[in-house]
């Protein structure tokens, strides 16, 4: 009964907060008001600005955010102890990560729908700009190679998935197409669109020539580089192609695939949990003994789960796609805010069938024997370290957290749901390749939505630096895959191709992180600037600054291992960050009271190249 008791108090928390907090923050504190022009109307253009109603710019913001973030955070967290992952989750979501998302949102509203990199321009100093982008330039560019990387490993792992996921991109367009076009109610054509993609899973699961795995070829081509140039191809067409013909329709379609997903695993949940299947003791509350190469718990609680608690990677989507959409300020709690906490209560579930589900049995062994309980959750998360001795002396050890691949700590959410859907009576097979086309789905939507975000952050970085050919975008576009395509396919230290994404991975959880706490700077100086409070800001301001920094230094110190990649990216983004923070001590005394730099014209600001 303790599974359920967490699942529906956290839930209770969630929906008592948006009414609450959430509404005291839209009225009182942001004063959002429908007479204002929002920029989808102000700077219409049906490519990137499109007055869209809130339920689709709902899909699209959440699918966004979401991605495999509160998947793989909370998949890794939980060793560390179910307790303070879920505390993280619920506290955090409601008093710091839907704070940020609708801050985010709300400034970037009242600006044309800047991004806070733009926006950190005129509210701090024209420095801070040319700081805040570079931060965005280098953090996203491991973004794109990590969440390809990601999707790549789930294609070659559950070959089942890779049907649904290619199938949502022509039945998207379609959908765009009868919408925008040819003015089709949004109502048929979207649950069409969902039974199609609910086929294309039930095809691929049982159809095996539907199964789709590529070969290697030659040394270097094997699936996962072969799938991650495929999926950059793909993003650079998403990201030039009009956000109402892909990106938007086939994140609303997402996020109805989603909302049918987490119904099953919470159905899933509440049936084992009553059968007594599901308990959430075959996990420690808090656990006793951790991986003995694993990384404190704190700062690193903070920083591994990002996305279900506060991640930095939304203040882009919030003030780079969705505040360009949202049709009147007023939808903006409900994008903003709300999204944030389905995004917490999604975390929660992960952290149930992580838990819970995993305890319900895995395979285990040298044999096909069935794990339950403990022994299913600690073949997860506290393998054994063997430490072996060579002919010289030298010992060698292996095992332990070090080598926890990034697949396998997914697999135990795919593996943990499955078993909370299998018991709504769908096959177990059935069941995994659902939850794995959800994660690679919402992948997916992060990969193409970072590609985008990284053209307007080239764009705005080619107009800063007075570099007219970067302003344009497909020029931005291929510099935004190209990089990202490049960090990826890095070799390791064995010379194995398309290794970059595990090697800045140490990196990517601390970097997402400071970018919450410099977006936060951002609204709390637009904040000082009218002479609104900024206490509920500050302090989750400097948590979000300390917490990843702290992080940053103990990788660059303990992890770094002779990766000159992730220590020349660590170094570089500490010192940006340390830079823009002095920036906005220099500015916070003399900036109370005192408004920003108008915006331009808005035709001086159409000649941007966007």
């Amino acid at each position: 009964m303790l599974t359920i008791a967490v699942a529906i108090g956290s839930f209770f928390a969630f929906i008592v907060a948006y009414n609450t907090y959430g509404r005291w923050l839209s009225h009182k504190i942001f004063a959002l008001d429908d007479s204002r022009t929002v920029p989808s109307h102000e700077l219409r253009d049906d490519v990137d600005y499109v007055p869209t109603k809130r339920s689709v710019v709902f899909g699209h913001h959440f699918t966004s955010i979401a991605g495999t973030g509160p998947i793989v955070g909370p998949a890794i967290a939980v060793f560390w102890g179910w307790l303070p992952a879920l505390l993280w989750v619920v506290l955090g979501s409601i008093f710091i990560g839907a704070v940020h998302d609708l801050g985010a949102l709300v400034v970037s509203l009242r600006n044309r729908g800047q991004t806070v990199g733009e926006i950190a321009g005129r509210v701090i100093s024209p420095r801070a700009k040319l700081l805040f982008l570079l931060i965005l330039f280098f953090a996203l560019s491991v973004v794109i190679a990590i969440f390809g990387l990601v999707i790549a490993n789930i294609f070659a792992l559950y070959p089942s998935s890779v049907l649904s996921v290619i199938v949502a991109v022509p039945v998207a367009i379609a959908v765009g197409l009868l919408v925008y076009r040819a003015n089709v109610g949004l109502l048929w054509p979207s649950l069409a669109a969902l039974f199609i993609l609910y086929a294309a899973v039930y095809l691929g699961t049982y159809v095996e020539f539907l199964q789709i795995k590529l070969p290697t070829i030659g040394t270097y081509g094997t699936p996962v580089v072969l799938w991650t140039i495929l999926l950059l191809i793909y993003c650079f067409a998403a990201s030039v192609l009009p956000v109402w013909l892909l990106l938007q329709p086939r994140d609303y379609v997402n996020s109805h695939q989603l909302l049918v997903a987490l119904a099953l695993l919470v159905g899933g949940l509440v049936v084992a949990a009553a059968q007594g299947k599901a308990e959430l003791q075959s996990a420690p509350a808090i656990a006793q003994e951790v991986p003995i190469d694993a990384p404190p718990m704190l700062p690193f609680l903070f920083i591994t789960i990002a996305c279900g608690a506060c991640s930095g990677f939304h203040c882009l989507v919030s003030s780079g796609t969705t505040s360009k959409q949202l049709n009147c300020e007023t939808d903006a709690q409900y994008v903003g805010y709300g999204s944030m906490l389905l995004e917490g209560a999604l975390a929660v579930v992960v952290i149930l069938a992580c838990c819970a589900g995993v305890g319900m049995g895995v395979k285990g062994g040298t044999g096909d024997e069935q794990l339950t309980g403990r022994a299913a959750w600690q073949s997860r998360y506290q393998p054994k370290v063997v430490t072996t001795v060579n002919a010289d002396g030298t010992e060698v050890r292996s095992g332990g957290w070090a080598n926890q691949k990034l697949p396998q700590l997914v697999g135990a959410f795919v593996d943990g749901g499955a078993n909370f859907v299998s018991t709504l009576g769908i096959p177990l097979a059935l069941a995994t390749a659902i939850i794995a086309v959800l994660v690679a789905c919402f992948a997916a939507t992060t990969l193409d939505t970072a590609t985008r975000l990284q053209r307007y952050v080239i764009q705005e970085l080619g107009a800063s630096l007075h570099m007219p050919p970067l302003t344009n975008k497909y020029a931005a576009t291929t510099v935004a895959v190209v990089t990202g395509g490049a960090i990826a396919m890095m070799p390791n230290s064995l010379g194995e191709i398309g290794k970059g994404g595990l090697l800045l991975w140490p990196l990517f959880g601390a970097t997402n992180q400071l970018l919450a706490g410099l977006a936060f700077l951002v609204l709390a100086f637009h904040l000082r600037r009218r002479n609104i409070a900024t206490w509920f800001v500050v302090a989750p301001m400097a948590m979000m600054l300390l917490m990843p920094a702290w992080a940053m230094v103990h990788n660059l110190t303990h992890d770094w291992q002779g990766n000159w990649l992730l220590m020349s990216f660590g170094i570089g983004i500490l010192a940006l960050e340390a830079w823009m923070i002095v920036e906005g001590l220099l500015t916070w005394r003399r900036a109370a009271g005192v408004l920003e730099p108008s915006l331009p014209s808005v035709g001086a600001m159409a000649g941007g190249g966007k």
